[in-house]
């Protein structure tokens, strides 16, 4: 199954309003310092916002089927867009006590989580663009 986004521009302005597969719409926008009117996040924020929501998701997903309650789980991602290569630095919080076994496991959930796959993986693109011409007459 593929996924979709569609950004459309809103004219006038720098916002976006994205649709993802059909259900769901977000905006984005620059700052004010770019440009924008910092009406919603930049495209560069929802990259960390993506990668640390995927991580807790599974987080909870997996102790869920293991019947573990891991109280309260926030994952901060801080992510320098400016570094080459790119550099994401993770802190997972749970506020249960587990075990090292589980901690251990826990941390290969958050390692398998399917945006941070696909960021380690590398990606290819296939890029077209159709400008259509209008006729002057």
């Amino acid at each position: 199954m593929n996924l979709t986004a569609s950004a459309r521009a809103i004219p006038g302005t720098l916002r976006q309003d994205v649709e993802i597969d059909g259900r769901h719409h977000l905006t984005t926008d620059e700052p004010e310092t770019v440009g924008g009117e910092d009406a919603g996040p930049s495209p560069h924020e929802l990259l960390p916002a993506a990668l640390a929501a995927c991580i807790s998701t599974q987080l909870v997903m997996y102790a869920r089927t293991k019947g573990w309650a891991l109280g309260e789980v926030s994952v901060d991602v801080d992510y320098d867009h400016r570094s080459v290569p790119r550099r994401f630095e993770i802190e997972i919080s749970i506020g249960a006590e587990l075990t090292p076994a589980q901690v251990a496991r826990l941390d290969a959930v958050a390692a398998a989580c399917p945006v941070r796959r696909a960021i380690e993986g590398g990606a290819e693109f296939a890029e077209r663009i159709d400008a259509r011409a209008h006729s002057a007459g």
